[in-house]
């Protein structure tokens, strides 16, 4: 069985047993966390597509960790002007085990 999940603006196609790393999570590490924004539930051939979610369907997960990603570097600038700018971004992300998917 999986589902496919609305979070922090991604949707992502999870299915139990599996670890997903979504946007950052206000929550500590160990405590469940629940997905209620559910698109779209399949098993096998049938699917059931949400408008815009599916009643009654949440999925269930652990946080595992939280960390950030690799740097990302914004590098700008204007040729024979002198411009020349550098900024990075590292994204914070919580690791998350997807445990159940109810409804």
């Amino acid at each position: 069985m999986y589902a496919v999940i609305h979070a922090g603006g991604k949707q992502y196609r999870v299915s139990s047993g599996e670890k997903l790393r979504v946007e950052h999570l206000p929550a500590a590490v160990g405590e469940a966390v629940s997905f209620s924004q559910v698109l779209a539930v399949g098993e096998g051939g049938n699917l059931r597509v949400g408008a815009p979610y599916v009643d009654g369907v949440s999925v269930k997960g652990t946080v595992l960790e939280h960390g950030r990603g690799d740097k990302v570097v914004v590098f700008k600038m204007h040729r024979r002007k002198g411009y020349r700018r550098t900024q990075g971004h590292r994204q914070s992300y919580t690791e998350v085990r997807i445990d159940d998917i109810v409804g």
